[in-house]
């Protein structure tokens, strides 16, 4: 079984370039590249990783592609580009590379993610870029997932992938987020991240295992074929050294059948993100 983290970044730490890490995230205020994550991977068996961005900035694009041609591990990239751009096609053509699979935009940052998940421009944007067959991840919290249905309804012609299960609200349970995500799942071309729950807001006394339910109702709604393990690296250092994605997922996947696991941890990746077509060695051959 290939085994696949599907989101994963890599930065080099400014102020002005990473305006979203608040005081308290002072573990991630510092450069984190393929060196630092490769002992994490050989250590949970991940022979490879999405790369995906961290800045809404072409240039940013670029460079993860550099990263990506001289890291063995990293077998596909989702990168940033202006949706709303009158030169979008001319912007794809410029980006286009073998990694590059998708794109993703950080939704949830904008002053209203309602209003950028309704603009025109976006939307037709993000034709032009499923009718070039690039993945699109969806990066929204709680509060935007009824307009994030609207917006994955509108675009069903390639895959979509919900980003870190739409950032629940654990202070409501697992019952309250499986109806609120439950038409997104019923959109058979969307696909869900197990990632970033972790880091998640969590009330007092909430344990990683406590988020296990969040896991069951997304197993029951997407299936397993349609979830994809993510650590979201280094992200999830915020949630300290005893509590790793990758003792979460396989705790979570411990009791499904194995045709079940090897969806969840890799293969399905390699079909949204066609990692078939990727020549990358795997990071534990070295």
């Amino acid at each position: 079984m290939t085994r696949i983290d599907s989101h994963q970044h890599f930065w080099r730490y400014t102020p002005q370039d990473h305006p979203w890490m608040s005081d308290d995230m002072g573990v991630l205020k510092q450069d984190l590249l393929p060196e630092r994550l490769r002992p994490s991977l050989q250590r949970h068996v991940i022979q490879g990783t999405i790369l995906v961005q961290a800045r809404s900035c072409p240039n940013e694009t670029r460079w993860l592609l550099d990263i990506a041609e001289k890291t063995d591990f990293v077998r596909a990239v989702t990168g940033w580009v202006d949706l709303s751009s009158q030169a979008l096609p001319k912007k794809l053509e410029a980006a286009s590379h073998p990694l590059l699979r998708g794109f993703r935009h950080q939704v949830q940052d904008e002053p209203s993610p309602a209003q950028w998940l309704a603009d025109t421009a976006i939307n037709n944007g993000l034709r032009q870029l499923q009718q070039q067959e690039y993945v699109y991840e969806i990066l929204v919290t709680h509060r935007h997932l009824a307009e994030a249905v609207q917006f994955a309804g509108r675009h069903d012609n390639y895959f979509l992938v919900l980003d870190h299960c739409g950032k629940p609200d654990l202070s409501r349970g697992a019952a309250h987020w499986k109806k609120q995500i439950a038409p997104l799942a019923a959109l058979k071309h969307v696909s869900c991240k197990i990632s970033g729950l972790l880091t998640e807001p969590r009330p007092p006394g909430m344990s990683p295992r406590d988020l296990l339910p969040y896991f069951d109702a997304a197993l029951d709604i997407f299936g397993s074929e349609r979830l994809m393990f993510g650590s979201d690296w280094p992200v999830c250092l915020l949630a300290g050294e005893d509590e790793n994605p990758w003792a979460f997922i396989e705790q979570a996947t411990a009791a499904l059948s194995d045709d079940e696991q090897a969806a969840i941890y890799g293969g399905n990746a390699h079909t949204v993100y066609r990692l078939q077509e990727t020549s990358n060695e795997s990071a534990s051959a070295k």
